[in-house]
C-alpha cells in the first residue's frame, strides 16, 4: 500500500477502504507519510468530500491513534462540548467552570487557532503558568480532584489529530466538513466523555457559511457519537459577527472573567448558557434546558462559577495574581480607538475579516510553529443592531506596531456594513439537534 495511491483515490473521487484509511492515519501519525503527501490528501478531501463511512473510520483511526481514557473510575458520568470554529469563541473558559460548579464533571480536550478563528488552548496559554501539555495520568487526576480540566492534544491522546491538525491551519484546508468532523470527534472520544455538545457555528466567521452545512456536519457528528455509545447534541450558533465584544487572546480571557462575575456581553452570555443548559440536560442535572438555564444563571451571578474558575486555573498552573487583577494579563503596546466615521446603525461586522485582522496583528498562525502574541486584538463597542453616533469609539485596536494598526483599522472599517434604517440583531442560537 502507497501514500500516493491513496491520494489519487481521494482526488479521484474513488471511496477508501477502512484498511487504507487506517494505513494513512497510523503512517502519518509515525512519520512514514511526510507533510507535502498528507496536504495533497487533505486537499483532495477539501475538494471531494468523503462518504460518511469514509469520515467514521477517518475518525475512529484517529481516536485509536493514541491511548483513550476510560474516566468511569473517576466519575459515573462526565460530560464535555466542543466548538467547530469561531471568531470571539471563548465559550469554554465560561461554561466549563459553569457546567463543573453544578457538580458535573467536565473533561475537556482543545485545540490551537485554525485559520481566522481563534483557539482555546491559546486563550488558556495567555494566562502565564498554564499547562495545556498534561499527561494521560495528570488529566485524570486533575478530572478527580477538581472536577474540571481542558488539556491541550497530547502525545498519548488522538496524536493522530494533533498533527492534521497543524497542518491543516496552514495548508487552507480547515473548512472541510470530513476533516472538521474526524478531528473533533476523535478528541471526544479519545478524552473519555460520556455526553458531549457540538457548538456548531453557522455563517461569515465560521467554517459552515449555511446553516444546511452546518446541520449536515452537526447531523454527522452525532451519529459519530452515538455509533460508540455517547449522548450527543449540538446547537447551532450565529458567527456573522464576532461572539461577545473581544477578539485576541488575552482579551478573551478578560472578557470570560467578566462574564463569570455576572457581567460580559448579553450575546456571549446567553451563548454560555445555552450549552452550558444543555450540558446539564443530557447529564441529567436538569429535567429541561430551560430548567439548566435558570440554575446556571444563578451560578453565574452568585459567584460559584468564578470560585470554579479560579480553581480550575490555578490547578493547571495558572498565575493567581492575573485571574485577580486581569490588567496584569498580556497587553498590546499600542491601543488606539477608532472612532465611527459617521452616525448610522451597524448592519453586520463581518466576523471572518476580523478575525483575519487579529491574525494579521500577530494574535494566530501564518505557518505550522509561529509564535503567539497573546496581547494583540480588537474590542468592539458596537454590535449589529446598534446605533452609533459619528466620532464616537467604534472599536479599539489592540497592536504591537504603528504600521499593524493602521492595517487592521483600514480593514476592520471595510468589515463593517451600515444602514440608516434600524436593524434587528442576529439571534445567537439558531436551532439545537438532539
Amino acid at each position: 500500500m502507497r501514500a500516493v495511491d491513496i491520494i489519487a483515490k481521494t482526488r479521484d473521487k474513488q471511496k477508501l477502504t477502512d484498511e487504507e484509511i487506517k494505513f494513512w492515519v497510523e503512517g502519518y501519525t509515525r512519520g512514514h507519510i511526510p507533510d507535502y503527501q498528507a496536504s495533497a490528501w487533505c486537499m483532495a478531501v477539501l475538494l471531494n468530500g468523503l462518504s460518511d463511512e469514509e469520515t467514521t473510520a477517518l475518525t475512529l483511526h484517529m481516536a485509536r491513534s493514541g491511548d483513550t481514557l476510560d474516566l468511569h473510575p473517576i466519575a459515573p458520568f462526565v460530560v464535555d462540548k466542543h466548538s467547530t470554529g469561531g471568531v470571539g469563541d471563548k465559550t469554554t473558559l465560561a461554561v466549563a467552570p459553569l457546567v463543573a460548579a453544578t457538580g458535573l464533571p467536565v473533561g475537556k480536550m482543545s485545540g490551537r487557532g485554525l485559520g481566522f478563528s481563534g483557539g482555546t488552548v491559546d486563550k488558556l496559554e495567555s494566562i502565564e503558568g498554564f499547562r495545556v501539555d498534561l499527561s494521560k495520568d495528570q488529566f485524570m487526576a486533575l478530572l478527580r480532584e477538581h472536577g474540571v480540566v481542558v488539556s491541550g492534544q497530547s502525545a498519548d491522546l488522538a496524536p493522530a489529530d494533533g498533527k492534521f491538525y497543524a497542518l491543516r491551519d496552514v495548508t487552507a484546508t480547515v473548512p472541510s466538513l470530513p476533516l472538521i468532523a474526524a478531528s473533533i470527534m476523535s478528541k471526544k472520544i479519545a478524552s473519555g466523555a460520556d455526553a458531549i455538545v457540538l457548538d456548531v457555528k453557522v455563517g461569515a466567521g465560521a467554517f459552515m457559511k449555511t446553516q444546511a452545512q452546518a446541520e449536515a456536519l452537526a447531523r454527522i457528528m452525532i451519529a459519530i457519537g452515538e455509533g460508540v455509545g455517547r449522548k450527543v447534541a449540538a446547537v447551532l450558533s450565529d458567527m456573522n459577527q464576532p461572539l461577545g465584544n473581544a477578539v485576541g487572546n488575552a482579551l478573551e480571557v478578560k472578557e470570560a472573567i467578566e462574564t463569570l462575575h455576572g457581567g460580559g456581553p448579553a450575546d456571549f452570555r446567553e451563548h454560555c448558557l445555552t450549552v452550558a443548559g444543555k450540558m446539564l440536560e443530557l447529564g441529567g442535572k436538569a429535567p429541561d434546558l430551560a430548567a439548566a438555564i435558570e440554575h446556571l444563571a444563578g451560578l453565574l451571578d452568585g459567584g460559584g462559577a468564578w470560585r470554579k474558575f479560579e480553581e480550575w486555573i490555578t490547578a493547571q498552573g495558572g498565575n493567581p495574581a492575573q485571574l485577580a487583577d486581569p490588567a496584569l494579563l498580556p497587553t498590546a503596546p499600542i491601543v488606539d480607538p477608532l472612532p465611527a466615521p459617521h452616525s448610522g446603525y451597524l448592519a453586520a461586522i463581518n466576523a471572518a475579516e476580523v478575525g483575519q485582522t487579529v491574525v494579521d496583528l500577530g494574535g494566530g498562525r501564518a505557518k505550522k510553529g509561529d509564535a503567539i502574541d497573546y496581547g494583540v486584538g480588537v474590542v468592539l463597542h458596537a454590535k449589529a443592531g446598534d446605533f452609533i453616533e459619528a466620532g464616537k469609539p467604534l472599536l479599539t485596536v489592540y497592536a504591537n506596531s504603528r504600521a499593524s494598526l493602521e492595517a487592521a483599522k483600514e480593514r476592520l472599517l471595510a468589515a463593517i456594513s451600515w444602514s440608516d434604517e434600524p436593524v434587528s440583531p442576529p439571534e445567537p442560537v439558531l436551532k439545537i439537534i438532539g
